[in-house]
């Protein structure tokens, strides 16, 4: 947005001085003389602004040039956020972005001006898809899948848009990748982990899942000596799921009541209870839960403050519920790459923003072992 609209207010002066930057020639009706800086405070959030300043000639002396751009986007900032909207979920459609972009000046800028600032717009998006990660420093990922209808071939299609977050060794979460590879089996995660490594990315110290079987192999042929912890509240669902509607509310209770244990040597043991409890009352979900293995307690290798960060994919909930709520009102989307795009520009926009993960003090403590039959 920024960059938009410091591109408009350049053409706008060049127009006013009858000359571009750097041109010399007679004809010029004035000159430039610095930038300054100046703050809009629009829906979209606070938005910083490097205005250029010029002087213009006159016969009764020079005078400063005044933008009549900057007042009407302070007018028209709520029409603003509603167009860019239109124009991410337009699905790359030049003509539709750019007819719903230029109504926001009210015709004072043509469309090749608009036209030019949505091409870097894409450009922006895609650069961010190649940019390096050699210097990102992630010592975690976080991996994990959203479900999105799109229209493909003129039908509505479900398709998976693979998430890619990944912790930074101060704590920070940054967003490596966000993909639609057409699945979540193990040859598209395979690909977007592949993508990561080939633009930089180390081998993580943990990888948090949301335990798809497809996900699971592909780390197992990348990185098969990575720590990984199951999601616990995936884990939950799957429970559920093995279950008759009349003992859910009762399955639920203790298996949070095992995992939100206080002490490592708890959650063991509410493990063990929640077992030999659910072997003779439902074995299916006693099953369940032994097949998740030392993977769903991974959390335990680690301090207790940063338990919370590590036992989900949580962490990118926000994500996923920030979309779907700016897409509510369009139950499908013109493409796949629409949805893609949708999720890198709520970021690079600022309306969503990413936290440091709880307990991040202590990243740097080595992992401790774990037995589950002990």
């Amino acid at each position: 947005m920024r960059a938009f609209i410091e591109e408009l207010l350049e053409e706008e002066l060049d127009a006013a001085l009858g000359r571009a930057r750097y041109e010399r020639h007679g004809t010029a009706t004035g000159h430039r003389h610095g930038r300054r800086a100046r703050q809009l405070v629009t829906t979209f959030g606070p938005v910083e602004l490097s205005v250029p300043r010029a002087r213009l000639r006159a016969p009764a002396g020079g005078r400063g040039w005044k933008s009549t751009l900057l007042p009407a986007y302070k007018r028209l900032s709520a029409r603003a956020e509603a167009l860019v909207a239109e124009a991410y979920l337009a699905g790359m459609n030049t003509r539709r972005v750019r007819r719903a972009l230029a109504g926001l000046f009210a015709g004072q800028v043509g469309k090749d001006v608009v036209s030019r600032a949505w091409q870097r717009s894409r450009s922006a998006w895609e650069a961010w898809q190649r940019r390096d990660l050699a210097g990102e420093d992630i010592v975690r990922l976080i991996l994990d899948g959203t479900v999105v209808k799109v229209r493909l071939d003129r039908k509505a299609t479900t398709i998976s848009l693979l998430l890619a977050p990944g912790i930074r060794r101060d704590g920070q979460k940054v967003v490596l990748a966000i993909k639609n590879m057409g699945g979540e089996s193990e040859a598209a995660w395979r690909q977007l982990l592949e993508d990561l490594t080939a633009r930089g990315l180390g081998r993580p110290e943990l990888v948090i899942v949301d335990g798809g079987k497809g996900l699971e192999a592909a780390l197992a042929r990348l990185w098969d000596e990575v720590p990984v912890q199951r999601c616990t509240v995936h884990k939950e669902r799957n429970l559920l799921a093995h279950a008759p509607r009349h003992l859910l509310e009762e399955i639920k209770a203790d298996f949070n009541d095992m995992v939100h244990a206080r002490t490592g040597a708890e959650v063991l043991a509410k493990r063990k209870a929640f077992l030999a409890k659910w072997r003779l009352r439902c074995r299916p979900v006693a099953e369940s839960l032994e097949e998740a293995g030392e993977r769903l307690f991974t959390f335990l290798r680690y301090p207790p403050e940063q338990w919370r960060s590590v036992r989900t994919t949580n962490a990118i909930e926000r994500l996923h519920e920030e979309f779907k709520r700016r897409i509510k009102t369009q139950c499908v989307l013109p493409c796949a790459e629409t949805a893609a795009m949708l999720f890198w520009a709520l970021l690079a926009s600022g309306q969503i923003t990413l936290r440091k993960v709880d307990g991040w003090q202590s990243l740097a403590q080595p992992p401790a072992a774990l037995d589950l039959a002990a």
